[in-house]
């Protein structure tokens, strides 16, 4: 039996193709957008300056994504957002694969500075399990509950 899952890819925005791009887009999208009935403006201005990471499968579609935003553009620290894994490989890992990855990689590139995420409340727990601690309180955010928490770099 093939597992799903085969390589993450580290991308600075400009070295992402065009089909890169559109098939991030797509994605984020398709889990965001539609799954999640949520509408909001994908394009942030955050992509720019962030690295992306692609979860690639077997055929080297992407199933798995997040993307490294530096310092004091979203947070004060370094954040991972748009954490995403497509529907049916959920459950099997890959988030928690993909979390590790993020936070390896900022820990790599942001070696003294904490790491900050806008976590869906639901979501709390899973990031607990990785180190991430609640900062403050709920809030809204294109109509679903989240909260701000924080990996310490100690």
């Amino acid at each position: 039996m093939k597992k799903p899952f085969r390589f993450f890819k580290w991308k600075a925005f400009k070295d992402l193709s065009i089909f890169d791009l559109y098939e991030i887009m797509s994605f984020r999208q398709n889990i965001f957008s539609v799954e999640q009935e949520t509408w909001y403006k994908d394009a942030d201005g955050l992509d720019l300056n962030s690295l992306h990471l692609l979860g690639k499968n077997e055929d080297k579609s992407l199933i798995a994504y997040l993307r490294l935003v530096e310092p004091k553009l979203n947070f004060i620290e370094p954040s991972l957002g748009r954490v995403s894994v497509e529907e049916k490989f959920r459950g099997n890992g890959l988030g928690r694969k993909l979390i590790k990855e993020g936070i390896r990689k900022s820990l790599i590139i942001y070696p003294n500075l904490d790491l900050g995420i806008s976590a869906q409340l639901y979501l709390e727990k899973f990031y607990n399990q990785e180190g991430f601690r609640r900062v403050g309180n709920t809030y809204e955010e294109d109509g679903i509950t989240h909260i701000k928490m924080v990996l310490e770099n100690e």
